[in-house]
């Protein structure tokens, strides 16, 4: 194996072009300066683990364009600052991590196994060939790394052969054909400070490692490269092709080995084969060099969180943008199924049916209603009358009270089909279709059936009190048409309001004002002969409280699907906490 010509093997850098001038200029700054100030650190470790406590705690619930792909940034991020910016800031003195990384087969095992000078990490022919992750460390080293998290993903091993201040670790396979190998690699990958990435002649094109190294790029990973298996006779015309995607992809400057093809054999590398690795790890194990290798990498990292949270902040704003015209749509399409229900109430829904047979029976020939008023208009009873007659029309009462819940009732149905083709039919808004999967309409059903019944009975309840509340106003003293009423007209009708009472009581002539409300205009024709301006008055206010009803009772169905809408990450100022964590960020880096 030997380093690439022209290439200095000292800590790896990629190229300044990939990043954009703000981090070009915080790349040129002395990367100890992040570990030199451990009052800077603590502030920045703080602020790192809000920002991952925060993230972690960020949602997306509405299936929009660009949602998958904000969840496996959002997974990616918080993996990023678990596995590596926390513990690396919390431990800056703990071994760099060298993450050996790469495809199917291309040699990670055996070149770690032949770094070390012992099997540590098995290697074969079967795929997948690394079973766990094997992470190697000096004996020494054993107390700075305890306490970091990848070593519950890995199979520990120490070895004196390992320079103080490393820790090499064999990840499995990127393209593994287990998805747990290849999220266990990515996850491990987060977690690295450098990483040695192992290729070979015949896979170094493939598209998937450029697609990870581009995102190490973008996230200022150390990187350097190992290029495996190369036959003697092709090796000028692969080293110069990689090398001119090295360059392509922000990567110049970056250590590349080689190691030639060495035929069908088993077991591990000559120590000269791996000697120039070797040696370059040893130099990157002094304190310096690994310190400064963490710095860049730290930094880098650092500085690549700014676009990603920002990123994350974006989605998180469309989310809630999504919501809000969700919720502006809902309340729209609720227009149409409110007038439609107040008209039916206004035609005689709740007046149909039970409703005017009670009333037919209670006004037939002999009825209890039949004789309150006589062919000359007198309004005849007593008191006892009036009592016997309160008590023949209480069924009408409660006709009126289970119609007028089973209106309520298919208000709120009709309402809540409207609510449903509205959040899934061909006109949807985005997002639509994941708030009505979340609208739990069953768990509320009860809820709204026994409101549709308990605002009936509000409503039938209010009758006396809407009677009450009309006879308290005096007999008016001028005409619809403002002419001045005689003064024998006005206390006429005051004597005919208390014989009224006297011969339905107050509940029997309630029962005739909801029976009015509700659409039988024959109730309304003798409550108004009854009490005049009075009965007009309690009609008219128990069919406006009833409309409110049935205007609340639709509401209630737009109130259901407002639980999902209500999601903390769907408010107005979502996105205003992960900007806050960025500006948190930004002043500290």
């Amino acid at each position: 194996m030997s380093a690439q010509p022209g290439t200095v093997p000292a800590p790896p850098a990629h190229g300044s072009h990939a990043a954009p001038p703000s981090r070009a200029r915080h790349a040129a700054s002395d990367p100890r300066e992040v570990l030199a100030r451990p009052l800077a650190a603590t502030s920045l470790l703080d602020a790192v683990k809000d920002l991952r406590r925060d993230v972690e705690r960020t949602g997306f619930p509405l299936d929009l364009d660009g949602t998958a792909s904000a969840r496996a940034s959002r997974a990616r991020l918080v993996d990023q600052l678990t596995e590596h910016l926390v513990p690396r800031l919390t431990e800056l003195s703990a071994p760099a991590v060298v993450v050996v990384s790469g495809s199917t087969g291309a040699g990670k095992s055996t070149l770690v196994n032949s770094l070390v000078g012992r099997e540590v990490s098995e290697a074969g022919v079967l795929r997948p060939t690394t079973r766990r992750p094997v992470l190697v460390h000096h004996p020494l080293d054993d107390e700075l790394l305890s306490h970091h998290p990848v070593l519950e993903l890995v199979e520990v091993v120490a070895d004196e052969a390992v320079p103080r201040g490393i820790a090499l670790l064999d990840a499995p396979d990127l393209d593994s054909v287990l998805d747990s190998n290849r999220e266990q690699a990515h996850r491990l990958l987060e977690a690295a400070d450098l990483w040695l990435f192992v290729t070979t002649a015949a896979r170094y094109g493939d598209a998937l490692p450029w697609r990870v190294l581009e995102a190490a790029v973008e996230r200022g990973t150390s990187i350097a490269m190992v290029l495996n298996r190369v036959p003697p006779a092709s090796l000028p015309t692969v080293r110069g092709d990689l090398l001119d995607r090295l360059r392509t992809h922000g990567l110049e400057g970056s250590p590349l080995f080689v190691v030639p093809d060495l035929g069908p054999h088993e077991g591990m590398l000559s120590s000269a084969v791996v000697a120039p690795v070797k040696r370059w790890l040893m130099m990157l194990a002094g304190p310096d060099r690994a310190r400064t290798v963490v710095g860049r990498t730290l930094r880098g990292s650092l500085s690549a969180l700014r676009p990603w949270v920002d990123e994350l902040a974006e989605a998180v704003q469309a989310q809630s943008d999504a919501a809000a015209r969700i919720a502006r749509t809902l309340d729209d399409a609720l227009d149409a199924p409110t007038r439609q229900a107040v008209a039916a109430l206004r035609q005689g829904a709740v007046a149909d049916g039970a409703v005017r047979a009670r009333w037919a029976e209670l006004t037939a020939d002999g009825a209890p209603l039949a004789s309150v008023l006589r062919a000359s208009g007198r309004v005849t009873g007593s008191s006892r009358e009036g009592r016997a007659r309160a008590a023949a029309v209480g069924p009408l009462v409660e006709d009126l009270m289970r119609s007028a819940a089973a209106v309520l009732g298919a208000a709120g149905a009709h309402a809540q089909e409207v609510l449903h083709e509205t959040l899934t039919g061909p006109d949807a808004p985005a997002g639509g279709p994941s708030v009505d999967a979340a609208w739990d309409v069953q768990a509320d059903r009860p809820v709204r059936l026994r409101s549709a019944e308990l605002t009936a009975r509000a409503w039938t309840a209010q009758g006396p009190r809407a009677l009450r509340a009309a006879l308290a106003v005096p007999p008016p003293t001028s005409d619809e048409d403002g002419r001045p009423r005689k003064p024998r007209d006005v206390a006429r009708e005051g004597r005919r309001r208390q014989k009224a009472e006297k011969a339905l009581g107050t509940e029997g002539l309630a029962a005739l004002a909801l029976a009015g409300a509700a659409g039988v205009d024959e109730a309304t024709e003798l409550l108004v002969d009854l009490l005049g301006a009075a009965g007009r008055k309690a009609v008219a206010d128990l069919r406006d409280d009833v409309e409110s009803r049935v205007e609340a009772q639709v509401a209630l169905e737009r109130a259901s699907v407002g639980k999902v809408l209500a999601d903390p990450d769907l408010a107005e100022d979502a996105a205003s906490l992960l900007r806050l964590r960025l500006a948190v960020l930004k002043g500290l880096t």
